[in-house]
């Protein structure tokens, strides 16, 4: 036994050294890969400053690809590179201000997902998030086909109030004991556990805190002095979000087909009662007061004139306040998503103020291809770099460089490529519901194919038409 544990111990050891091994070659190459193509795209006029940030756009672009460092870590990464070679005259000739790429981090698009952050916290800490889900699916009843309905659609609308990756690991663990009863190889299973998958990305799309890359949308628009209201981006996404919802349901059904009977679902809508204080009770109104005052304030902004952020300030203020988030609970909200997107906005921000943007949309046939092409030029590639890499960093390098390609329809572009980071569901590791589904063993690689597919294409090609009419009312 000591030689068999000795054994797989040094194996583990190894795997390690490997791992360790391929990120170092991996950032190593990003650097390498950067360093080449920045020497061959520069321009001979291009200043200090133009050569740093097309630098670090394609060394960003690798590490987001390649996974060398976390995601979040890149981020940073970015606010520190421009700090320290476009603000210090030991590296740059002629230094400037950077202040405004350190001043992301209290972008406004911050703020609002802090405060989405804070109710998601407050929700799962009080267990209200599962009863809400769970009360949702009750009114769909126990047929199989119309319970899948259900869970698809409460799973899309929890994911545009709170990250789909809590929303999809919750919806997994409340279907778990029916899961339990299925065959491993159950269509029935399968269709679950992919309609849930499938559903949290897809619900992302529905409001601006849904997911990061609407909120990185929000944000380049706004430093163009273009504002989305929540109400209006909702408008948008809300109609997506609930035709792709309903029309994966029906696919999922045809693809795995299974007997449409009656389910018994007592072991997870009839769950033995908890006792709950009255305290608990008390807490439990005043966060569903918090929540239901908050977004109605989002829906309204456009009349009474608050903007998004400082209403974010209202879960901010009374769940601390009231003490139902305390400090060990703000420790866990998803600072790095916080961090990924305020590096995201600086990136974005270095191409436009250094006018990197325009040199090399100059250099384009733009009045060749005209509006719709480039909206279906990016709106397929960037579907297609959200599978392979982080939708929030697709939509960080894209958003920027398409806001100066179509400078009149700015708009049209950046809520298109927010959009369509949501539509990448190909893979496993393309979204983190899919990872998560994925982990339970009841699924191959294969069985992504079919939603990948079908939202891949048709995606963005309904988001284009839609996007298209819905820039009369934005």
């Amino acid at each position: 036994m000591a030689d068999s544990r000795g054994a797989s111990t040094r194996l583990l050891d190894i795997q390690r050294v490997v791992n360790y091994q391929g990120k170092i070659i991996a950032f190593l190459s990003s650097i390498l890969i950067a360093l080449f193509l920045t020497f061959q795209l520069r321009d001979v006029g291009f200043s200090e400053t133009q050569d740093y940030v097309l630098f670090l756009l394609f060394f960003a672009t690798g590490l987001w690809v390649s996974e060398a460092i976390p995601p979040f870590a890149t981020g940073i990464m970015i606010v520190g590179f421009l700090v320290f070679f476009l603000g210090s005259d030991y590296f740059n000739t002629h230094p400037e201000s950077v202040k405004k790429y350190v001043n992301t981090w209290s972008d406004s698009v911050i703020w609002l997902m802090l405060g989405g952050f804070f109710m998601a916290e407050a929700l799962k800490k009080l267990r209200l998030d599962r009863e809400i889900f769970l009360l949702a699916s009750k009114r769909f009843g126990t047929d199989s086909q119309t319970l899948l309905l259900g869970l698809m659609l409460a799973t899309t609308f929890g994911s545009m109030l709170m990250s789909n990756t809590a929303t999809a690991a919750m919806m997994v663990a409340s279907v778990g004991p029916l899961l339990t009863k299925l065959k491993p190889d159950s269509p029935y299973g399968k269709s679950l556990l992919l309609g849930i998958a499938a559903a949290a990305s897809i619900g992302g799309m529905g409001t601006i805190i849904g997911s990061p890359a609407n909120a990185i949308a929000v944000g380049s628009l706004e430093n163009l002095g273009i504002k989305i209201s929540f109400l209006g981006w909702m408008s948008i996404g809300v109609p997506l979000s609930v035709l792709f919802t309903l029309g994966l349901w029906w696919l999922l059904i045809k693809r795995f087909p299974h007997e449409n009977r009656s389910l018994d679902l007592g072991e997870i809508f009839d769950e033995k009662p908890q006792t709950i204080s009255q305290g608990r009770i008390f807490q439990r109104k005043l966060v569903l007061g918090i929540l239901v005052s908050t977004v109605l304030l989002w829906l309204s902004s456009a009349w009474h004139q608050i903007p998004v952020a400082a209403i974010s300030g209202v879960p901010i203020l009374f769940l601390t306040m009231l003490g139902i988030i305390n400090g060990d609970d703000v420790r866990k909200l998803p600072w790095d998503t916080l961090m990924l997107i305020a590096g995201g906005l600086s990136l974005g921000l270095a191409i436009q103020e250094t006018g990197l943007a325009q040199y090399f949309v100059s250099k384009l046939p733009t009045d060749q291809l005209g509006l719709l092409m480039l909206l279906l030029i990016f709106g397929l590639g960037t579907t297609l770099f959200s599978n392979i890499m982080s939708n929030t960093a697709a939509a960080t390098v894209l958003i920027p460089l398409a806001g100066v390609l179509s400078p009149q329809e700015p708009t049209s572009l950046a809520v298109t490529i927010g959009l369509c980071a949501s539509c990448a569901l190909f893979l496993p590791v393309s979204t983190p519901p899919n990872a998560i589904v994925f982990a339970t063993g009841k699924l191959h690689q294969n069985d992504f194919r079919l939603a990948g597919i079908s939202v891949g294409i048709l995606g963005p090609l309904l988001i284009i038409a839609w996007v298209m009419m819905a820039k009369f009312w934005l």
